[in-house]
């Protein structure tokens, strides 16, 4: 993120300056299994005057522009790493692999448009971005079987992106991945593993990776971002429901969501540690940060076996039978080699959004 010294009084009047981008049709493109995400609380629907909902209509707040004021990006256009000269290896992106198709989204572009609606590995997914929360999520963009795509409401809930699908007109919660309000409320959507990592990491992890331009068709002060001191102050540019003061409003965390339980962990903590052994509600979890800015989480349990890790300064082991692991959770040397660990969906984001969605929230550290 570029700082510029731009205040939260700069972004609202910044947020307010974006063109809107037509609708366009959406790809027939096959399915695929992919590992679903949901609230793990109950939301009922609710029927108010014939719309249907999940969240208080009055908590739904304008953002400032109008729907599609912030364009999605619908036919994004990617160039080899080699070409890419408007990043730096500081730049975070994000990264996604699906089917050995290797694409990386920067955030000093996701930040003007928040939504790129792509094809990756022959998989339709949306690419969605939260700048007032940091939150980055990558959905599957299929609802009851056909290929969507999402848009920018204009709109907000718990200072959070909603989006909306043009099949429908739904909103979306972009933080929990759930309609909450249209015909589709209480349906969510399934989220596609990806990475929050610098761009010189990303590379170095997938040499071969593709990376979105910014020949988007607008024209935007890219390598600028309009929200400069926002990212580390504690004030919101909009209101939440439920503040808690256990962490800075602006920590970077890394959310699970496991057994009906929202768990909490500090980015900085993990990368501290580099690797954690946890247990959400009987659920035996890894959380292990190898990268600065980057975390990915596993199941750390192979055919009924809860395994313990720790990182010997080169390589992940797990003690209780002394195999090697890689990044991607890959048994490549041992007693288990060949093994592979289910790679859990992380949530990553800002603390405020986090306990604003989720009050009853455990903290790793206990704090």
């Amino acid at each position: 993120m570029v700082a510029v010294g731009i205040g939260v009084t700069a972004v609202l009047v910044l947020y307010g300056v974006y063109m809107v981008v037509p609708d366009a049709p959406a790809a027939d493109v096959p399915s695929s299994t992919i590992q679903p995400i949901g609230p793990s609380e109950t939301m009922p629907v609710m029927n108010t005057d014939g719309t249907l909902h999940t969240i208080p209509l009055d908590k739904i707040r304008h953002g400032g522009v109008p729907k599609d004021g912030i364009p999605s990006i619908d036919r994004p256009i990617f160039v080899n790493a080699d070409s890419a000269n408007f990043l730096s290896d500081s730049d975070v992106v994000m990264g996604l692999e699906i089917n050995g198709d290797v694409r990386a989204y920067p955030l000093i572009i996701l930040v003007w448009h928040e939504i790129v609606n792509d094809e990756v590995g022959d998989i339709p997914v949306a690419v969605t971005y939260c700048p007032l929360c940091y939150t980055s999520q990558v959905f599957k963009r299929v609802i009851d079987g056909e290929t969507v795509e999402f848009g920018t409401t204009g709109k907000l809930y718990q200072s959070n992106l909603l989006m909306y699908d043009r099949l429908t007109d739904t909103y979306w919660s972009q933080a929990l991945g759930t309609a909450v309000k249209g015909p589709l409320s209480g349906q969510t959507l399934e989220l596609v593993p990806f990475d929050v990592v610098q761009w010189g990491d990303w590379k170095m992890l997938h040499p071969e990776t593709t990376v979105l331009s910014t020949d988007t068709g607008f024209v935007r002060s890219y390598g600028v971002d309009p929200y400069g001191s926002y990212y580390t102050d504690e004030q919101l540019a909009f209101p939440v429901d439920h503040n808690d003061p256990r962490m800075h409003p602006k920590d970077i965390i890394i959310g699970l969501s496991l057994g009906g339980t929202q768990k909490a962990y500090r980015q900085a903590d993990i990368e501290s540690a580099v690797v954690i052994n946890d247990e959400i509600v009987n659920h035996p979890v890894l959380l292990v940060s190898l990268l600065e800015d980057n975390s990915r989480a596993f199941v750390r349990m192979v055919d009924g076996l809860v395994l313990n890790f720790e990182y010997d300064g080169d390589h992940i082991v797990d003690t209780t039978t002394g195999t090697r692991w890689n990044y991607d959770g890959l048994a490549v040397s041992g007693q288990l080699a060949g093994s592979e660990l289910d790679r859990l969906p992380i949530e990553p984001g800002f603390w405020f959004e986090w306990a604003a969605f989720h009050p009853d929230t455990l903290v790793y550290g206990g704090s």
